[in-house]
């Protein structure tokens, strides 16, 4: 398993390391181009999000055509272009084009379906967990490097070491990377991408994933511009934010270990979701009022905890509520609704910066929380399911077709690898029951 998560999880995190390397300091350099206003910094911090939205749809539905390792390619060659012409960027409008174009790269829904073909659901959480401790990673290692390299050499240097990191991605890709097995499968209705709207648990998973990255954008106009910022009373250096962003991303990394097992064996993520927005809704509060620098650290700190909580479980949960034909769309739709919160997220932090206090921005963002705590209160955990493998050759295909059950997720053909794969709800069938309700 770890062989085929390793790959995909790398190429993301080389990705996600190159647009983290910026986040750390990328509004306060921005504030200092020509043209440049809180609004339009906001924008630069998110905007990459609002392409990625836009694309995150399409990218997933092109990957369930054309195939995965077409669709990972042209995500990244967009994605180089993108972090060249931001290194060359000599004002705040031509840097917010180059954030466009990194945005439009809309790849992560694409790996992440990539790795639910490849691994089988019993174990989809561990892998899923993997990738998102290699993102958490990448934040550690940009919060750490972001403010130094760009204190010493600018900021252009790091989009310049993000366009290295994409063309690394791609040597991986066509060196590393296993293709994914050929997957068949026969419905009786046609699958709509309303359908994936229409489920309950997938919409929530849709708005729980779109929060997380709106309140991460957020903190990351907010936190560099009020800590070296004159009028907040911080006046720390740029060369000094990893002093708040290293120990921030170390005990998030150790938090998503526990997080992750805690959800996922003992099927209790809807319980991780909970306590981690309570954190949010603290970390804000914190970062909005207090006037201790040791303080607001603190506040940073409970931050990352809460997002680093979340992460590895967002994606194996959407993957384990989609059909086997829905999961680059449904994780397409999560991940455009994301981008798009992350995007607005970014913007409203640079508007309000214009016009309101820290205390006032702090306060509404945790109003904003205690109200994503009540949604999430109606979420369910997920159903936890088995997997029947049969060999084709040993199955009757005329009962195959006609199989029919209220726990039957699903049932799916792995031509690849010569398989019959059933979805069922190992609680309530029988496995040799079932298996031989199909055989020959």
């Amino acid at each position: 398993m770890f062989k085929k998560v390793l790959p995909l999880s790398t190429i993301l995190s080389l990705r996600f390391l190159g647009l983290f390397l910026v986040l750390p300091v990328l509004s306060v350099y921005a504030l200092e181009l020509e043209g440049a206003t809180p609004f339009l910094v906001g924008v630069i911090v998110g905007g990459y999000a609002l392409t990625q939205a836009i694309f995150q749809i399409p990218f997933g539905s092109l990957s369930d055509k054309i195939g995965r390792k077409p669709t990972l390619l042209i995500g990244l060659v967009i994605f180089l272009i993108g972090s060249i012409f931001c290194a060359y960027s000599t004002d705040i409008y031509s840097l917010m084009l180059g954030r466009f174009l990194q945005g439009a790269g809309a790849i992560g829904s694409v790996i992440t379906a990539m790795i639910s073909d490849l691994v089988e659901e019993e174990i989809r959480g561990k892998a899923m967990a993997i990738m998102g401790g290699f993102i958490g990673l990448s934040f550690a290692l940009a919060m750490g490097l972001g403010p130094v390299i760009g204190a010493k050499f600018g900021i252009d240097v790091l989009f310049m070491i993000t366009a290295v990191l994409a063309i690394l991605a791609m040597l991986i890709l066509f060196t590393k990377v296993p293709n994914p097995p050929k997957i068949k499968h026969t419905y009786h209705k046609k699958a709509k991408t309303i359908d994936i709207l229409k489920d309950s648990n997938l919409l929530n998973m849709i708005i729980i994933n779109g929060m997380q990255k709106g309140l991460m954008t957020i903190a990351f106009v907010l936190i560099p511009i009020i800590l070296t910022s004159d009028s907040y009373g911080f006046m720390w250096d740029k060369s000094e934010l990893y002093k708040a962003y290293i120990p921030a991303m170390i005990l998030g990394l150790a938090s998503m270990g526990p997080a992750a097992i805690f959800g996922e064996k003992r099927n209790k993520s809807k319980e991780i979701f909970l306590l981690s927005i309570v954190l949010f809704i603290g970390s804000f509060l914190i970062m909005g009022l207090t006037t201790n620098s040791t303080i607001f650290v603190i506040g940073v700190i409970m931050f990352f905890v809460a997002f680093n909580m979340m992460e590895p479980l967002l994606q194996s949960m959407i993957t384990k509520f989609a059909k086997v034909h829905q999961k680059g769309t449904a994780l397409g739709i999560s991940n455009s609704v994301a981008y798009f919160a992350t995007f607005i997220g970014g913007s409203t932090a640079g508007v309000l910066l214009g016009f309101v206090d820290r205390a006032t921005i702090g306060i509404s963002v945790a109003i904003l929380a205690v109200i994503w705590l009540i949604w999430t209160l109606r979420l369910q955990n997920p159903i936890k399911h088995s997997h029947l493998y049969i060999p084709q050759d040993e199955v009757d295909e005329n009962k195959l077709s006609n199989l029919e059950h209220e726990h039957i997720a699903e049932w799916y053909i792995n031509e690849t690898e010569k398989l019959i794969v059933v979805k069922y709800v190992s609680d309530a069938i029988n496995r040799d029951e079932l298996k031989a309700k199909i055989t020959i």
